[in-house]
């Protein structure tokens, strides 16, 4: 009776621990799963974020006519459209035409008005001027016209000048026109950023910094309502941005982790249900075994408050195939010491990749392998009651010659060492568009892109004790012309201090540097020098679709831009960190591979008993991953940040089927080699499954993950063809004749 209530009470707390972990596990796509983790250019992207605000979010409208979204009509409706969005929750700054011309019509407004008053003042002390030596009132009514003359001929002509199309005011047509185009065809290069060409106009909405992903898509579609909400005639409405993407691709995996888990329960359950493997009643064990095991991973994050990125819509496939290997294993009497083992070695492998720079990655690496241990560990409890008996049987063996083993052999060897050497100049993509393709949203991504010329933002970053002196500005200025003329091809300037000063030039005074910051709008200067005044960014748009290109750009601006003295300079952005962020991932390919295979290879070394089957496990690893990197290498195939560690997701895999294999041939057990074919065929149909996935880098993933399970079965089987196991006592004596074998199913 006490022994029920225990067991009661243990399922109740089980069920409790279940329930309670996976109603908190929550899945976060942010931009920042993608940014390599503790590095300083991710660093200098926060700084610059909590100065000017993130990466914006982009609404582009393209007007059916040209200019006609800067008319009377659509300017006010602009304007109520960026008040709305600046009002939103964790905006950190909004900067579109509508506001930046009302707060330049207020600014000119503001300063007619005190220009009359000193005309008026002007007027007063020159005749109260008159009136103290004495003169009388016509004298000092003509003293005070003199003066007011003086003052009209200074300023009036530079007023006509200025205001050549009438009245400052967002109603007068063609003063708008004049202030954005001037007397050109486009606008003027200062105004580009809101309004990129005559067709259209631009509303930037910087989130602020530190935003979650959960944030962030809340902001995406709080938005995307306001827009909606605007009505805004309008040619084409487009909104994209980094924010967006992201939101995109977030909300993308959670629908399809649950999609995608779904199918591939179903299809690795077929497997096992249909494949006489086992009597039909135990079937499907190692899957429920093995969805427990998830869900106890998953709660078990859920209750430390680990949120999951991206791996998480690889985990449920990936540990659904791997994990049900144990339950697999144990039904086939395999030594629960082997696998116990094993399972720990696919751990250790799978961990390895929790050493990558990209968190997403390393999430991904961590849930395998404690996914990896709990299902091993559920396996081992369930065993006394699904083992099956099997007496030791003879070997069954496919004859080859030697003269064919060696030849296979060599022919493998040579094989696989081209690929690892092709290693180190395999193409790599790590951008976020790139990790992104297939999302909904990337098309509009990349018409934005093509309109405005620039899918990135690279931001010279000065900073000092004062970036508003004349030494400051004259600096930036210079280092704007000379990047423009050096680079113009791959900078695009958006905006700059230099480019709102313009008309001070380069020679401009403290004195005229401090008039020209209170003549413009708060709103304009903030978006490029920091109320402080000791930070100023030069923000430059770019492409980021060519990252090698940007790492060349990065280190030609390092070489030319020198800081003035008592200051200094930084380049930062979301394109620079993208371009650390393949630096970092490349310059690891090479370790990253050789790691997963040694740490398996190491487990196995030191946990099983015959030290031989850790040795075949290693070439059989080795061998399988060169040849996946070469058939890489041969269909142009470029690594993501998951497959440039393909050695560990092939070693995870490869060193188990060789032990296995290893000890069916010892002991003679076809079921158990029947058990590792199944078990490649399981997990190679559960990693499958991820290519139904949108996001082209889940496809490429589990599409490159089942071609490895092939290759490393593959190696396992040649690696135990050449090297046969001996077990003395345990299985029938061999001839001489019959040393070398294929082990696999009669």
């Amino acid at each position: 009776m006490i022994r029920r209530v225990l067991v009661a009470l243990g399922v109740v707390a089980a069920v409790a621990f279940l329930a309670g972990g996976l109603a908190q596990s929550r899945v976060e796509t942010g931009v920042d799963s993608f940014l390599p983790a503790h590095d300083a250019s991710v660093d200098q992207l926060d700084d610059l974020a909590r100065s000017f605000g993130g990466d914006p979010i982009v609404v582009l409208l393209e007007g059916k006519q040209p200019r006609e979204l800067l008319d009377a009509q659509h300017i006010y409706s602009l304007l109520r459209l960026e008040g709305k969005l600046s009002s939103l929750p964790d905006v950190a700054a909004v900067y579109g035409p509508g506001t930046t011309l009302n707060q330049i019509t207020g600014q000119v407004q503001n300063f007619l008005t005190e220009l009359v008053g000193r005309r008026d003042g002007v007027r007063q002390q020159a005749a109260a001027a008159a009136k103290a030596q004495g003169k009388s009132d016509a004298e000092a009514a003509a003293a005070a016209n003199d003066a007011v003359k003086a003052f009209d001929i200074r300023y009036g002509s530079l007023i006509v000048r200025g205001l050549p199309a009438g009245l400052p005011t967002l109603g007068n047509g063609r003063f708008v026109q004049s202030v954005v185009f001037g007397q050109g065809a486009q606008p003027r290069a200062q105004w580009r950023f809101v309004v990129p060409s005559e067709n259209s106009t631009a509303i930037l909405i910087r989130p602020r910094q530190g935003v979650d992903a959960a944030t962030a898509e809340r902001l995406v579609a709080s938005v995307r309502d306001a827009v909606a909400e605007a009505n805004i005639d309008t040619k084409r409405t487009t909104i994209s941005g980094v924010p967006v993407l992201a939101a995109d691709v977030s909300h993308q995996v959670s629908g399809e982790a649950v999609l995608l888990g779904g199918i591939a329960i179903a299809a690795i359950g077929a497997c096992f249900f249909f494949a006489p493997w086992t009597r039909r009643r135990r079937r499907l064990v190692p899957l429920g075994s093995t969805l427990l095991a998830i869900a106890t991973t998953l709660a078990a994050f859920g209750w430390i408050g680990k949120p999951l990125s991206l791996g998480v819509l690889a985990f449920l496939p990936v540990l659904l195939g791997i994990g049900s290997y144990y339950p697999t294993y144990f039904t086939r009497n395999a030594r629960p010491r082997t696998v116990l083992v094993v399972a720990a070695a696919t751990a250790a492998s799978f961990a390895t990749l929790m050493l990558s720079p990209l968190p997403f990655v390393r999430d991904l690496g961590l849930t395998l392998s404690v996914g990896v241990l709990i299902s091993a560990g559920l396996g081992a409890l369930g065993r006394t009651r699904s083992a099956e008996e099997e007496p030791p049987g003879t070997v069954v063996r496919r004859r080859i010659g030697k003269r064919a083993a060696a030849g296979l052999v060599a022919a493998s060897v040579v094989l696989a060492g081209l690929g690892w050497a092709a290693l180190p100049a395999l193409p790599l993509q790590t951008d976020f568009e790139a990790l992104a393709g297939g999302a909904s949203t990337l098309d509009d991504a990349r018409h934005v892109e093509n309109v405005i010329g620039s899918s990135g933002e690279l931001s010279v970053v000065l900073t000092g004790p004062d970036v508003t002196s004349p030494a400051a500005l004259r600096w930036m200025h210079d280092a704007q012309e000379r990047l423009i003329t050096e680079h113009g091809d791959q900078l695009r300037p958006v905006v700059s201090p230099p480019t709102l000063l313009s008309f001070l030039g380069d020679t401009g005074t403290t004195a005229q540097i401090d008039a020209a910051l209170k003549l413009l709008p708060p709103y304009l200067t903030g978006a490029v020098i920091r109320p402080d005044h000791q930070v100023a960014t030069l923000v430059f748009g770019v492409r980021m679709d060519d990252l090698a290109a940007l790492r060349d750009l990065r280190d030609d601006i390092r070489g030319e831009l020198a800081a003035p003295p008592g200051y200094q300079v930084d380049l930062s952005g979301l394109s620079m960190v993208a371009v650390r962020s393949e630096e970092m991932v490349s310059a690891e390919r090479v370790v990253g591979n050789v790691l997963g295979i040694a740490a398996a290879s190491l487990v196995l070394l030191i946990g099983l008993r015959r030290r031989g089957d850790a040795v075949r496990a290693f070439a059989a690893a080795v061998l399988a991953t060169g040849l996946g990197l070469l058939a890489l290498w041969l269909a142009g195939i470029a690594l993501s940040p998951v497959t440039v560690a393909l050695g560990s997701l092939t070693a995870a895999v490869g060193c188990e089927f060789t032990v296995l294999l290893s000890e069916a041939a010892r002991r003679g057990y076809r079921s158990l080699r029947v058990s590792v074919l199944l078990a490649a065929a399981t997990s190679a149909t559960g990693y499958l499954v991820l290519v139904c996935s949108g996001l082209a880098v889940i496809r490429q993933f589990g599409a490159l993950l089942a071609a490895a399970v092939v290759l490393a079965f593959a190696a396992a089987s040649l690696v135990v063809l050449v090297a046969s196991p001996r077990d003395t006592g345990r299985e029938p004596r061999r001839s001489g004749k019959e040393s070398e074998e294929l082990v696999g199913v009669s």
